[in-house]
């Protein structure tokens, strides 16, 4: 048995000739384009990782613009250090432990040498593993989102901070804490995990209480918010902080607005790397994993803009102005909100999620404040409370048929109560 086709003879002259090809041939050649679509799958994945890599990256400028135009001029060259260093310190924190307590041996409980657990991960320390490049991009995405989550810090203990107290902090937050919170929800072992396979039943954890957080708004966000959090209370507010004297309040103000109000967009920016990148893929899936990171980007943009035009509204109707420093922070937590649950809701449930996202980032802030606390960029608001409200709300908004076009699987949580 064979197969024909006609082709041309000649680069130049028409098609005037047949070809038969036998069976085994045919096998051959269709075995062959098989393993080329496989490779190009696994090269455009990686090209996809490694681009979302490099936005994500690029929010450390966006960070960087934000905190300088939001503190005073004196203390612009401190917070532009510490960004500088958020980045340096996590990478060399990250590659020699972080990563290998955050993902171990990369493997799951049925597969595991025995050296990782359900709370920390251990083994390829210093990226060791990697001897086949096959997986380096993995590492470069998860650092950049390392470097995300220590930043935070930055902007809740700003202009009263020592650059030493602050390295020690960056060092423990990168090699230690967020690490061990990827473990638990990210890895294929971690205990809350949506992706771990049980050794006795070969299931996997999410019909049990596995967490969808798909692109980290607790992982990321409520990490670095709350660290931040405690490092504000620890440090303690700034001189004239909620000082009743109107003209002393005003020389906490920010002295660049310009510079702000690019840090955010930037930011908006390197989110689209941030959540869409978390398909980890692109070409997979027979175009599954790029149609997913196009849905998410659109609910992420849905999120950040509701979030800010609520809190547009809420400044001029009870502010009696339009302020920008509130609508600026109100994008960002229309965007912490949306990063966990944009792969699981629809586009009207993004809206929702941005508005409600705007008004816990308000409430947030004010409470911090009324406790005496000071957050000079309402990082813990922001990041910690939306990051909370982000996760929470995938529980309210996520549908069936999201979850089983994510994960493959759905919990029927409705049903069994879980």
């Amino acid at each position: 048995m064979s197969g024909c086709f006609w082709a041309s003879s000649t680069l130049t002259s028409p098609v005037d000739t047949q070809v038969c090809v036998g069976t085994d041939s045919m096998g051959s050649i269709q075995a062959a384009s098989f393993a080329q679509a496989t490779s190009l799958s696994d090269t455009t994945d990686r090209m996809w990782v490694l681009t979302c890599a490099i936005l994500v990256f690029w929010m450390q400028a966006g960070f960087a613009m934000l905190e300088a135009g939001s503190v005073r001029k004196k203390n612009t060259n401190n917070i532009l250090f510490k960004n500088i260093m958020d980045a340096s310190i996590g990478a060399l924190c990250f590659w020699l432990l972080g990563y290998s307590f955050a993902y171990g041996n990369g493997r799951y409980d049925y597969d595991n040498p025995g050296n990782d657990t359900e709370f920390i991960g251990a083994g390829n320390w210093a990226l060791r593993n990697f001897q086949n490049d096959q997986d380096y991009h993995s590492w470069f995405f998860q650092w950049a989102f390392a470097g995300a989550a220590a930043t935070i810090v930055s902007g809740s203990v700003a202009e009263r901070c020592r650059l030493e107290a602050y390295f020690v902090y960056t060092i423990v937050l990168t090699t230690f804490i967020y690490p061990i919170v990827v473990h638990w929800v990210w890895s294929g072992m971690g205990w809350m995990s949506a992706f771990y396979i049980s050794e006795e039943t070969g299931g996997r954890y999410l019909p049990l209480n596995g967490v969808i957080d798909f692109a980290g708004s607790g992982v990321v966000h409520m990490t670095g918010g709350v660290a931040g959090l405690i490092g504000a209370i620890a440090i303690g507010p700034r001189k004239y902080f909620n000082d009743p004297d109107p003209e002393k309040a005003k020389l906490l103000k920010g002295h660049s607005d310009l510079l702000a109000a690019l840090g955010v967009t930037i930011l908006w920016m390197g989110w689209y790397g941030f959540n869409g990148g978390s398909t980890l893929g692109a070409g997979a899936g027979d175009g599954a994993y790029i149609k997913l990171a196009a849905k998410v980007c659109t609910v992420t943009t849905i999120s950040a803009a509701m979030s800010a035009v609520t809190c547009a509204v809420f400044s001029r109707a009870v502010q009696g102005y339009f302020n920008l420093g509130l609508v600026l922070n109100g994008v960002l937590a229309g965007l912490v909100s949306i990063t966990a649950p944009c792969n699981v809701v629809e586009p009207w449930a993004a809206m929702m999620i941005g508005l409600i996202g705007a008004f816990v980032y308000i409430g947030a802030s004010k409470a911090i404040k009324l406790c005496g606390i000071d957050d000079p960029l309402d990082a813990f608001p922001v990041h910690g409370a939306c990051g909370a409200w982000g996760v929470l709300s995938v529980g309210i908004f996520a549908t069936r048929s999201n979850i089983i076009r994510a994960y493959g699987f759905d919990n029927d949580a409705m049903t069994t109560g879980n």
